[in-house]
């Protein structure tokens, strides 16, 4: 019996073989845990390693899943996440398999779900030398000297999306050296005028979900009169699983362009 991030028990065989993941941090974690053999199906967005991706059985979106096709691969293992997928679906999964849900804020949220999966899947020794080697790349950006910069986040446009309040990106945010401006909880919308009146020092752009590039960088710029936003990889501000192992030093990157 296995306790997971939503404090459910969740009755997981001893070493589960037919692992489903629908998440695709987590998913990346699992291949990089060594469970490639173990991995019967992912979602769509479960991108990482590439490779592998490439001949991976899909099971739909994170939030669209195609249940029929999940019920036909009887997994022994679901792996899932409380913000990412659809409430409704896992609760229909959860009465055929065990689903274990993590539920991930901070950065100990994440650590702590590392270490959980390498439990569950007698993988707990590759698991902590993930979670060290996150810890040393953390270590080693926070000893140099950040100055704090106002920032907003966005996510999603028409409408404008923003990062506030209660997520793991908030935190990831913090972990720069950036002082996120929204205040409202989860993911606001946010007006251009909003954008323009919090006068953020810079506006970050991510890659994911949404694909902001370039174009809407320069779109934003010219509603708002000022050249500050800088279009960023989503991945390394919310994926917490080992590709947080990669932040730290893409983190480093992003301040050493800073204009």
């Amino acid at each position: 019996m296995h306790i997971d991030q939503l404090n459910r028990k969740v009755n997981i065989p001893a070493n589960p073989q037919r692992i489903i993941s629908i998440v695709p941090s987590q998913t990346e974690l699992l291949y990089d845990l060594g469970l490639k053999e173990r991995i019967v199906a992912q979602t769509v967005f479960c991108v990482h390693p590439a490779n592998e991706f490439k001949t991976a059985i899909k099971i739909g979106g994170t939030k669209k899943l195609d249940l029929e096709k999940i019920f036909s691969l009887k997994p022994d293992l679901i792996i899932a996440n409380k913000e990412e997928n659809e409430k409704s679906q896992i609760e229909e999964l959860e009465k055929h398999f065990p689903v274990w849900i993590s539920d991930i804020e901070t950065i100990q949220d994440a650590l702590d779900m590392i270490n959980s999966i390498g439990k569950i899947t007698q993988t707990q020794q590759k698991a902590l030398a993930i979670i060290d080697s996150i810890n040393q790349a953390r270590a080693k950006f926070k000893s140099k000297q950040v100055i704090s910069m106002k920032v907003i986040y966005l996510i999603w446009q028409k409408p404008y999306i923003a990062v506030g309040r209660q997520t793991f990106i908030k935190n990831m945010l913090e972990e720069v050296g950036f002082v996120n401006m929204i205040e409202e909880n989860r993911y606001p919308e946010i007006s251009v005028e909003d954008l323009k009146n919090l006068n953020a020092d810079y506006i970050l752009l991510s890659s994911e979900p949404f694909p902001f590039n370039e174009f809407h960088k320069s779109e934003i710029e010219n509603l708002i009169g000022k050249k500050n936003c800088i279009v960023v990889d989503g991945e390394f501000f919310s994926w917490y699983g080992s590709r947080m192992m990669l932040a730290y030093p893409y983190f480093g990157e992003i301040l050493k362009k800073l204009p």
